[in-house]
């Protein structure tokens, strides 16, 4: 009978500790007077050098190792184990990490030791000040909106003539809000192409928006507040190219322009629509909500200007947008 001898048990301690090199998990081992007796796994924001017999403040920054010092001697004079977290300068940015320190006893129960676990942190520190960043970026994006909607309902009951009459006018300009604030939310609050505001405002008042929209020129892409008030601008427009303009008759069509101004001092987005009216209806020219936004509401949230010029047979609405408001691809 052959006899198979056993392998040897291999050291716990040993492998747990080379292990240790696969995480971002390490461990420090400091004598009373907070010299680092061992240490396992030190990352490089602590320190590039072997830490071994050196004092916490000859290798760590020393607010960082005043604050250490002091949990550590309130763990050894209350005997009651600390969390805390701490942060490093490093490069690309601050190093967090998670604490645990622990007393090492010995059999007899005298404190021989402080032990220091800590876990790497950072990714989890910047996921949290990313998320804080865009929590507060949409409070202040949704405090704009609240404000765009409490002036569009003033200006639309100002200009209706009854309840009916204003929900009809104020349900379309909230829908022209919730259409542009979808583009702004699916581009990551970046802002939305103007071609494309314009074919989503324009176009759902069209049986056929490549015969009824006529596009030229540039198409930058706009933040999210020139966003949300050109496209309250086409709206506008298109509900009144409906009702009196190019846009009643099966062949009309408008023609909306834009061109990127190229002055030192001044650069600017140019944006026109124009289009054929059948009739110079008063009703067109009177001052409506849709002229006041036209003219004033607009162009002031844009720091632009603007004109609405109307004739017999034509309609010409002409937009002077700063930049700032907008960036081209």
């Amino acid at each position: 009978m052959r006899l198979h001898s056993m392998p040897s048990k291999p050291d716990q301690g040993s492998s747990l500790l080379k292990a240790l090199a696969n995480t971002g998990i390490f461990i420090t081992y400091c004598d009373l007077d907070l010299r680092v007796a061992w240490a396992e796994n030190i990352p490089s924001a602590w320190s590039t050098r072997p830490v071994e017999g050196r004092h916490l403040r000859e290798f760590l920054p020393a607010n960082v190792a005043a604050v250490l010092t002091r949990a550590k001697q309130d763990a050894i004079s209350t005997g009651v184990s600390r969390k805390l977290e701490i942060s490093i300068p490093a490069e690309g940015g601050a190093a967090w990490f998670s604490l645990w320190i622990d007393l090492d006893r010995s059999p007899e129960g005298p404190v021989q030791g402080i032990m220091t676990t800590a876990v790497d942190i950072t990714d989890q520190k910047r996921r949290e000040q990313t998320l804080r960043a865009l929590l507060r970026e949409v409070a202040h994006r949704s405090k704009n909106l609240l404000a765009i909607i409490q002036s569009i309902a003033t200006q639309t009951g100002r200009h209706s003539e009854s309840v009916d009459n204003f929900l009809s006018r104020f349900r379309g300009r909230l829908q022209s809000l919730a259409s542009t604030q979808d583009l702004v939310t699916s581009s990551d609050w970046r802002g939305a192409a103007l071609h494309e505001l314009i074919l989503g405002q324009v176009g759902r008042y069209t049986a056929d928006a490549v015969q009824s929209i006529r596009l030229d020129g540039d198409n930058p892409y706009l933040n999210p507040n020139a966003a949300l008030h050109i496209g309250l601008a086409l709206h506008e427009l298109a509900v009144n190219s409906v009702s009196y303009g190019a846009l009643s008759r099966p062949d009309g069509y408008v023609t909306i322009t834009a061109r990127i101004l190229d002055s030192p001092s001044d650069p600017a987005l140019s944006l026109a629509w124009m289009e054929t009216i059948s009739v110079a209806s008063a009703a067109v020219g009177q001052k409506r909500f849709g002229s006041v936004a036209l003219e004033r509401v607009v162009p002031a949230a844009l720091n632009g200007s603007a004109t609405l010029e109307l004739s017999d047979t034509r309609l010409t609405y002409s937009l002077l947008v700063p930049q700032g408001n907008f960036e081209t691809e």
